[in-house]
Protein backbone atom coordinates (compact mmCIF):
# COMPACT_ATOMS: atom_id res chain seq x y z
CA UNK A 1 0.00 0.00 0.00
CA UNK A 2 1.33 3.17 -1.21
CA UNK A 3 0.49 5.97 1.89
CA UNK A 4 0.75 8.84 -0.36
CA UNK A 5 -2.04 7.22 -2.86
CA UNK A 6 -4.33 6.46 0.40
CA UNK A 7 -7.94 7.64 0.05
CA UNK A 8 -10.07 8.55 2.83
CA UNK A 9 -11.87 5.18 2.72
CA UNK A 10 -8.56 3.30 2.90
CA UNK A 11 -7.88 5.83 6.13
CA UNK A 12 -11.05 4.96 7.57
CA UNK A 13 -10.65 1.31 7.27
CA UNK A 14 -7.19 1.03 8.61
CA UNK A 15 -8.47 3.33 11.98
CA UNK A 16 -11.25 1.15 12.40
CA UNK A 17 -9.17 -2.12 11.90
CA UNK A 18 -6.05 -0.75 14.50
CA UNK A 19 -8.81 1.03 16.99
CA UNK A 20 -8.89 4.45 15.58
CA UNK A 21 -11.14 7.08 15.32
CA UNK A 22 -13.41 9.17 17.28
CA UNK A 23 -15.88 6.29 17.50
CA UNK A 24 -14.05 4.31 20.03
CA UNK A 25 -13.25 6.88 22.37
CA UNK A 26 -14.46 6.16 25.92
CA UNK A 27 -17.31 7.88 27.46
CA UNK A 28 -15.82 11.43 28.95
CA UNK A 29 -17.70 13.37 31.37
CA UNK A 30 -16.89 16.74 31.20
CA UNK A 31 -18.93 18.29 33.61
CA UNK A 32 -20.21 22.36 33.28
CA UNK A 33 -18.50 24.00 29.47
CA UNK A 34 -19.31 25.80 26.78
CA UNK A 35 -19.21 23.77 23.60
CA UNK A 36 -18.53 26.04 20.49
CA UNK A 37 -20.17 24.35 17.26
CA UNK A 38 -19.77 24.84 13.39
CA UNK A 39 -21.81 27.22 12.00
CA UNK A 40 -21.77 29.93 15.24
CA UNK A 41 -23.51 27.68 17.48
CA UNK A 42 -22.37 28.07 21.08
CA UNK A 43 -23.88 26.28 24.25
CA UNK A 44 -23.42 26.02 27.40
CA UNK A 45 -24.49 23.23 29.85
CA UNK A 46 -23.51 19.78 31.41
CA UNK A 47 -21.32 17.95 28.73
CA UNK A 48 -20.95 14.17 28.26
CA UNK A 49 -18.55 13.10 24.75
CA UNK A 50 -19.25 9.42 23.82
CA UNK A 51 -18.69 8.15 21.08
CA UNK A 52 -18.99 10.31 18.26
CA UNK A 53 -21.63 12.75 20.00
CA UNK A 54 -21.64 15.25 22.54
CA UNK A 55 -24.36 15.61 24.42
CA UNK A 56 -25.14 19.14 26.30
CA UNK A 57 -27.78 18.74 29.25
CA UNK A 58 -29.28 21.34 31.49
CA UNK A 59 -28.20 23.57 27.62
CA UNK A 60 -28.53 27.14 26.96
CA UNK A 61 -27.66 29.07 23.53
CA UNK A 62 -25.25 31.99 24.19
CA UNK A 63 -27.01 34.48 22.53
CA UNK A 64 -25.09 37.26 23.60
CA UNK A 65 -21.69 36.64 25.46
CA UNK A 66 -21.89 40.33 27.56
CA UNK A 67 -17.97 40.25 27.80
CA UNK A 68 -15.35 41.97 27.31
CA UNK A 69 -12.65 39.38 27.25
CA UNK A 70 -14.20 36.77 24.84
CA UNK A 71 -16.10 33.40 25.95
CA UNK A 72 -12.77 32.88 28.45
CA UNK A 73 -14.11 35.92 31.15
CA UNK A 74 -17.90 34.39 31.16
CA UNK A 75 -16.29 30.25 31.67
CA UNK A 76 -14.30 31.45 34.28
CA UNK A 77 -16.78 34.37 35.97
CA UNK A 78 -20.11 32.74 34.99
CA UNK A 79 -22.76 35.11 32.87
CA UNK A 80 -22.65 38.69 33.18
CA UNK A 81 -25.24 40.93 33.55
CA UNK A 82 -25.86 41.61 30.02
CA UNK A 83 -24.79 37.40 28.49
CA UNK A 84 -28.02 36.82 27.43
CA UNK A 85 -28.84 32.38 27.55
CA UNK A 86 -31.68 30.95 26.02
CA UNK A 87 -32.25 27.52 27.60
CA UNK A 88 -32.79 24.62 25.17
CA UNK A 89 -33.19 21.68 27.06
CA UNK A 90 -30.63 18.39 25.44
CA UNK A 91 -28.81 19.11 22.44
CA UNK A 92 -26.95 16.22 20.92
CA UNK A 93 -24.41 17.37 18.31
CA UNK A 94 -21.72 15.06 16.28
CA UNK A 95 -18.72 15.09 17.21
CA UNK A 96 -17.52 16.40 13.43
CA UNK A 97 -19.58 19.73 14.21
CA UNK A 98 -17.39 20.63 17.46
CA UNK A 99 -14.98 23.21 17.45
CA UNK A 100 -14.51 23.47 20.46
CA UNK A 101 -15.41 23.03 24.18
CA UNK A 102 -14.12 24.78 26.98
CA UNK A 103 -14.44 23.89 30.85
CA UNK A 104 -16.09 26.11 33.07
CA UNK A 105 -16.09 27.32 36.77
CA UNK A 106 -19.63 25.71 37.49
CA UNK A 107 -20.05 27.22 40.81
CA UNK A 108 -20.30 30.66 38.76
CA UNK A 109 -23.23 29.46 36.90
CA UNK A 110 -26.89 29.52 38.43
CA UNK A 111 -28.90 26.92 37.23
Amino acid sequence: MELDKLTILDANALAARFGGGAGNQARQDRGWCIVILDRGHVLVGNVVVDGDWVTTTDASVIRVWGTTRGLGEIAKGGPTSTTKLDPIGTVRSPLRAVIGIVDCEAAKWNR
